[in-house]
Order: C-alpha cells, then structure tokens, then sequence
C-alpha cells in the first residue's frame, strides 16, 4: 500500500502541470476548434435571418427584425454574469457542455419556425449557448497559458470564432442565393451543434486546476497580499467592474458599445444593403468583412497588447469603429460599402481581444471569472440597445440618422477610455 502511494506521488511529480501556451498547447487548439463551431451558430443567421424576416413573413418594421438580436443579447448578457460564477462551482467544462445542449435546436428551429415568434425563442436558446460556451472558451484559454501570453489566447480565441461567423455567413449568403433562404443554410448549423457538442462532451478537459495553479504562484510572489482584494463577494465585483474602478468602468462602456455598433452591422445593415436592390451573395460578401477581418487580425493585435499595452490599442478601435459607419454611410457605391466594413473590421479587432486581457490584468484569479462575466454582461447588453434603440430609431427617423448616432458614440466611446482608463498590462 505504501508502494502505491510512493508511485502515485511520483507520478503525480513527473507529471506536473504548467501555465503557458506551449505546455497545453493540444487542449488549447481543441478548444480553438470549439469556438469555431460557436462563431459559426453566430454567423449561420449574419446574412439569413434578417431576410426571412422580411421576405418570408413580410416584416417591414426594423425594430421588430432585429428583434431576434435583441433576444440573443439579452439572454447572452445574463448568462455571461451567471456563466463565471457557475463555472467556478460546477466546473469550466460541465458550464460548456450545457451550453452546447441549449444550442442544438437553435438550427432546427429556425428551419421549421412556422412564425418570427419561434426565430426569437431559437434566439433566447442561442444566446444561452454562446452566454455558456463562448464563455468558458475564454475562461478556459486563460486558465491554461496564465498571465504572460493572455492577448495572444484571447486573439486566437477570438480570431476562431469571429472567422467563423464571417465564412458561415459568406457561406450561407451564398447558399442562400442559389437555393433560396431556406433549407440548405440550416442544414450547416444542424452540423455545428452536434460536432461541437460531441468535441466539448468527450475530448475536452477542465482547467479549473490550473486557476488554482495561478492562484498559488501569486500568493508565493505576494504572500502579503490582503485578503479583501483576493476575495470578493459577487455583488462587491460586480460594483467594481461596472463603476468603482474607473479603468473596469471605461473597459466595460467600450465593450457595450462595441457591441452595440456590432448588432447595428448584422442585423440593420443587412436591411440597408438590401434596400440598394443587390444580391444575397453581395449581401452577405459585405457582413462577412466586418468579422472575417477583425478575427484575422485578432492573431496580431492580442498578442500585440502583450507588448505596447493594452489601452493605446482600445481608444483608436474605437474611433476607427465610428469612421467606418461613416464610410459605409456616406458612400453609396459598393468599393466604398467594402472600405466602411473594413475599417469597421480593423477597428473592432483592435478593440475585441485587448478589452478581454486588460480585464484579466486588473481582476485578481479568484474573481477574475465572475469580473469577465460582468464585463460580457455589459459588453452584450450593446446587442439590446443597438437592436431595440437603435432599430427603434431607424423606424422613426430613418436608417440614417440611427447610423449616424451610432458614429458618434463610437467616437464618444474611444475618446472615454482616452481620458479616463488607465493601462493595465503587467509587462509595461
């Protein structure tokens, strides 16, 4: 018996595990493969939806279009503030799977969906899918590789999923407009549900050992640390995320508002494009610049943050964001529809995987998943005001004038963070 456990202890020894990229890089390339398959429930409604709406139920409100928008934002929101708390009692990969299991019918549904009812409750499941498991892929990444290479893991976690949303929605355009809005697009996302499910359920491992690794390393390199910073209550995170820190508090407005800009582009773009008499494939060509840049250049601009900081790249995004509006707006020839969607791109990408690190910068390990949560609660909570308000106005004063609107608070939105936030990398 003793043999045993001398055996099992050296085992245990041998076989330590490490914070960092390279030592868990197998698990982190699965769990790459996973949000892709979470983009890609995403993108399988960018170029769709909003023309089902429209065509095949014949809604001609823009407030009630992107009503499925505002429905996915919402759930999404909450689920994104419950998501880290329930990860840290249940387990990271246990909060994955569940929420692959609400994501299944999201594609069956949507092919079936007999009224635009039933398109909003397919949006409730999926947005408590992607509050789940785009949540615990990001979670999880920063579990493995620890503090130092945080912007390079949020950047390919991001790049994955956002490339995914923009290549399923060039691919579902174009499915579209050779075979008509329904049935082939869905078939893709039926497809999605159940590789995702399958990889998150038997090959993918938790990684709640290795937060407490962290935790570990930085007690023994600030062992007088005081208790009340390491543990917070949830109410006490929340207030510190959302106001109290003025650096978490400028994090979070850009994130909203990034948002925001984000639910404008899939679902009143799509409209706006639309009413120019061009083609689905066009149509969803143009909404796939938007991702597909800013999850390229994720690859460089998380990692990127790792070395000249993180704030220098999120006030510039930001206003990039809102000139890109502009040029979409101003210039009514489709070179210039391609330019507008692209700054809009490249803006988003400077912004995207840098608000991410910089809240695992502030936020200490132990709370640092119930922080992102509130983070993701606000930043989704930008898909609600840009399909309701947003929307609400187009129906109003016009698409213009809402576009407009939305310029300028991307705009207001990066010159905040210029003036209030301070840089949180650890390695500036």
């Amino acid at each position: 018996m003793r043999f045993n456990k001398d055996k099992e202890g050296k085992n245990k020894q041998s076989n330590p595990i490490k914070l960092g990229l390279r030592p868990n890089i197998q698990q982190f390339l699965i769990l790459v493969l996973v949000n892709a398959f979470v983009g890609a429930m995403i993108g399988l409604e960018q170029t769709v939806v909003p023309l089902v709406g429209k065509v095949e139920f014949g809604i001609e409100s823009s407030a009630i279009i992107v009503s499925f928008i505002a429905s996915f934002g919402a759930v999404k929101a909450v689920l994104n503030l419950l998501a880290g708390n329930l990860s840290d009692k249940w387990g990271r990969k246990n909060v994955l799977v569940l929420g692959w299991l609400f994501g299944v019918p999201v594609p069956i549904i949507l092919l079936f969906a007999p009224n635009w009812n039933w398109i909003i409750f397919a949006n409730i499941l999926l947005g408590v899918n992607q509050g789940l498991a785009w949540s615990m892929t990001v979670n999880m990444k920063i579990d493995l590789v620890g503090k130092s290479q945080r912007g390079l893991a949020l950047g390919l976690n991001e790049f994955a999923g956002y490339v995914a949303v923009a290549v399923i929605g060039f691919l579902t355009g174009y499915l579209a407009s050779t075979f008509g809005l329904k049935p082939y697009p869905f078939y893709l996302g039926i497809i999605f549900a159940i590789l995702g499910s399958a990889i998150s359920w038997i090959i993918v491992k938790d990684t709640k050992k290795f937060t407490s690794l962290e935790i570990e390393e930085d007690a023994s390199e600030s062992p007088k640390q005081e208790t009340n910073v390491n543990d917070l209550s949830f109410k006490e995170v929340f207030l510190q995320t959302s106001w109290k820190n003025r650096t978490l508090l400028s994090i979070s407005q850009a994130g909203l508002i990034n948002n925001l800009i984000f639910g404008v582009t899939w679902g009143l773009f799509t409209l706006y494009f639309a009413s120019f008499a061009i083609g689905i494939s066009e149509i969803g060509f143009l909404k796939a610049l938007h991702p597909g840049i800013w999850g390229v250049l994720q690859l460089l601009t998380g990692t990127f943050s790792d070395k000249v900081g993180r704030k220098v790249l999120i006030y510039p995004g930001m206003i990039i964001q809102g000139i890109g509006v502009w040029v979409v707006l101003f210039t009514n020839f489709y070179w210039g529809w391609i330019a507008g969607m692209s700054l809009l791109g490249i803006g988003t990408a400077l912004v995207y995987p840098t608000l991410l690190a910089a809240i695992s910068d502030v936020a200490n390990p132990k709370w640092r998943a119930t922080s992102l949560g509130v983070y993701r609660f606000w930043r989704d909570l930008g898909f609600v005001f840009g399909a309701i308000g947003i929307g609400y106005l187009a129906d109003i004063f016009g698409l213009n004038i809402a576009f407009h609107l939305v310029a300028f608070l991307g705009i207001a939105s990066g010159i905040f963070v210029l003036t209030v936030m301070k840089e949180t990398s650890r390695q500036r």
